[in-house]
């Protein structure tokens, strides 16, 4: 089935013509990013062209898709928008709720049983709205949108932070907060700042033990994970052109892990193939009829510096594994140095948990090549020394493997296949550990590895590879092993070197699936009834936010000076606390308890300056809101990296935080917080971070005079009556600011829809 066939039709067919508008308007030749952000402009083409990384620009998305854990507020919001029906075509996709605990058969009944509340809803409010429903054990949104929806020269934004997976089919795909997917659904022009454009010429081709994963994690290793910010990062050159499109996928979901925008491949044959294989040949015969319109211009391939605003080189044939980690993905460590690293320093070595597939890394040729080599270590004599978990990323993935004998084969040796799920990716994992305080280590395909993330512990060191390096170290139950060069004893004795592993990129018997687990919206959803009851748990009905009063805002207390990372999951945890997405009151319990408080050192432990007392940080802002007292967050670099989640800036707004104060935003985070009528500053002089003490009182000055380009400033009274007065920057436009006076971009839209 190929879905919005009518859509894509018209995008092709109007593509030569805008990216010829636009090579005009721009006086040079295009990258491939340029010929899709000038061909989804909202509106007419400008007076002249866009300066990247300088103004904001007005798109017009083909498409939203969402994940059930966001979909549940972005739906609450778009309920209030006062629009009938989405003005383009969107998906729900249930796959964030499923908790991996014993197996994918259990793990999913529990899941219907458990989630039955927020499922139902989910599904009706679809129904009502004409919105796609992909039924819990479907798959994982990114593997989903990739075998459905996915089409090169497209765009697409999603409520989650990987959403940019789409990329392996060339499309220009952003992970957004669910108000931005408010705005689209809504038909209304969604706004992001001109992105950069980083180039990755990659010649050569892989080989051996090295696969597309260990592309983007020595891409992490060379910009870290603020080097993308405001770029989408284009890859090209015959050594992209030598990747599977699933392999493509995988560097671009992972580039999230950089902070970049999105991150996309040409168009070519590896992805028609996919295409084909997926049931969209016509899909794939459109896009060849306008092939030179979906890969950059030859002129910027010859001249890459020209014409990208950094360019990175890298010869795949060249390239050796990487393991990165831990508790950062973009700490990265070539294999034949990694058992060095481990002893310099003093990671736990022994591997306890080894975990293949996710959104990440699922697809056909991930999964044939992991099974490649554990068929080999069972013809050697050799098992699994570590617990080992298989994550299909679909229903149509998992059906086709278990066709082809591959689950078979990891379950011999003890593999355990869980549900088409997140689960362990996101924490939705019941890990099975003796001592939770025992520093230990695992090692997964995923794509995240910040502290706490998959399990919830401190104590665990989690590393990322690619499948193949996940499944060889399960093979040797350590992380201090390189299988290009290190042998292992099997059950005789005998000293045994691992084979290369070998797949194939798409089945060769072609996918197959009985139930791929979609459910068509009503025609007419007039009638359907969301319903959503009074003493919900689970779910609750959105107020609006109030509007600015109007003023500067004095007397604002100092909630909690975060130190060091601050990711979405320090700010809004997911595992346990998942359960509680679509309630913003009982989910703000958890906000900001896993920022380290830079006088303590402690989490969830802060100052509250009505009382002197310690507490927890919501019900300290909980205190200060029922005062009438608004309060302050102030964080360090790259505030909010990680997850898409818009809870981490509903939160605060929910809890009454009226700014937050940081030396530097992630991008998808700083527009969350625009969105939710939240004030997004920087210390202009870096080094203010300092004078920010304990029992400060803050006042912010100059809002009445609110412009772009103007700073503000930020009084900071001291308990000793000393004050300093800083500046501070912000990025807001003039409807940015309008967002802020209104209380929140969903009030504007309201509005605009309500008059």
């Amino acid at each position: 089935m190929v879905f919005d066939l009518d859509l894509i039709k018209k995008v092709y067919s109007e593509l030569p013509g805008k990216v010829a508008a636009a090579r005009k308007l721009t006086g040079k030749p295009l990258t491939m990013t340029e010929k899709i952000l000038y061909a989804h402009l909202h509106g007419a083409l400008p007076a002249s062209a866009y300066s990247r990384g300088k103004d904001y620009v007005d798109f017009a998305p083909d498409r939203v898709a969402m994940q059930d854990a966001t979909a549940q507020m972005a739906l609450l919001q778009f309920m209030t928008a006062g629009r009938s029906k989405v003005a383009v075509p969107s998906t729900v996709h249930c796959d964030h709720l499923i908790q991996a605990k014993t197996g994918a058969v259990a793990d999913l009944a529990t899941a219907n049983e458990v989630n039955k509340e927020v499922y139902d809803f989910l599904s009706s409010i679809s129904d009502k709205y004409g919105i796609g429903f992909w039924k819990p054990g479907a798959g994982i949104i990114h593997q989903v949108v990739l075998e459905n929806y996915a089409f090169p020269g497209g765009m697409m934004i999603g409520t989650d932070s990987h959403t940019p997976n789409a990329g392996g089919l060339g499309m220009v795909a952003i992970g957004v907060g669910g108000a931005d997917a408010v705005d689209v659904m809504a038909g209304l022009p969604w706004e992001l700042k001109m992105p950069k454009v980083i180039g990755v010429k990659l010649s050569g081709k892989l080989n051996g033990w090295t696969s597309c994963k260990d592309v983007i994690l020595w891409v992490a290793g060379q910009l870290t994970v603020k080097g993308g910010t405001g770029a989408i990062v284009e890859y090209f050159g015959e050594g992209a052109d030598s990747m599977s499109a699933t392999g493509k996928g995988t560097v671009c979901n992972m580039g999230a892990e950089i902070g970049a925008t999105c991150s996309l491949f040409a168009y070519d044959a590896n992805m028609a193939a996919y295409l084909t294989a997926t049931g969209r040949a016509e899909v794939a015969a459109l896009a060849d009829g306008v092939k030179e319109h979906l890969r950059p211009d030859a002129e910027v391939v010859a001249e890459p510096s020209k014409y990208y605003d950094q360019v990175l080189e890298l010869d795949l044939s060249t390239l050796e594994p990487y393991v990165n980690g831990p508790f950062t993905p973009d700490l990265a460590t070539p294999i034949s140095k990694m058992a060095a690293a481990v002893k310099e320093n003093g990671w736990p070595a022994k591997l306890e948990v080894a975990l293949i597939g996710s959104c990440t890394n699922s697809s056909y040729e991930d999964i044939s090549r992991s099974a490649s080599i554990v068929r080999d270590a069972v013809s050697k004599g050799l098992k699994a020394n570590s617990e080992f978990t298989i994550t299909p990323g679909s229903e149509l993935v998992r059906y086709t493997i278990e066709r082809d004998g591959f689950i078979s084969t990891f379950e011999s040796v003890g593999g355990v296949v869980l549900a088409n799920a997140c689960g362990p990716c996101i924490g939705q994992w019941a890990r099975h550990i003796d001592d939770p305080n025992r520093k230990n280590t695992i090692i997964t395909s995923f794509n995240r590895n910040f502290a706490k993330r998959n399990d919830g512990l401190a104590s665990t060191h989690a590393f990322v590879a690619s499948p193949e390096i996940v499944t060889a170290m399960a093979i040797a139950g350590t992380i201090a092993f390189n299988p290009i060069t290190d042998k292992i004893k099997n059950d005789k004795g005998e000293e045994v070197l691992l084979n290369e592993p070998v797949g194939f990129e798409l089945p060769p018997k072609g996918f197959a699936v009985e139930d791929a687990g979609y459910q068509a919206p009503a025609k007419d959803g007039s009638g359907v009834q969301v319903v959503v009851a009074g003493d919900s748990k689970r779910l609750q009905l959105l107020a609006p936010f109030s509007a600015w009063e109007g003023t500067d805002l004095k007397g604002l207390k100092l909630l909690i000076k975060a130190k060091g990372k601050c990711t979405t999951d320090h700010i809004s945890m997911a595992g346990p606390w998942l359960k509680f997405r679509g309630h913003l009151d009982n989910i703000s319990n958890n906000m900001l308890i896993g920022a380290i408080n830079f006088y303590n050192e402690k989490t969830d432990n802060v100052k509250n300056q009505l009382t002197g007392e310690y507490g927890a940080v919501p019900a300290t802002a909980r205190a200060y809101k029922a005062e009438g007292i608004g309060s302050v967050v102030v964080g360090d670099e790259n505030y909010g990296e990680g997850s898409s989640r818009e809870h981490a800036a509903m939160e605060p707004r929910h809890l009454g935080v009226r700014a937050i104060l940081v030396r530097s935003f992630a991008r998808i985070h700083e527009t969350n917080l625009k969105k939710q009528g939240m004030l997004a500053l920087t210390f202009a002089n870096k080094e203010d971070y300092d004078k920010v003490q304990e029992d400060d009182s803050i006042d912010i000055v100059g809002l009445t005079t609110f412009a772009p380009g103007t700073p503000l400033t930020v009084v900071l009274n001291h308990k000793d009556g000393t004050s300093d007065a800083i500046t501070v920057n912000h990025t807001y436009n003039e409807q940015q600011i309008d967002w802020f006076r209104a209380g929140g971009a969903l009030n504007v839209i309201r509005s605009q829809f309500t008059k």
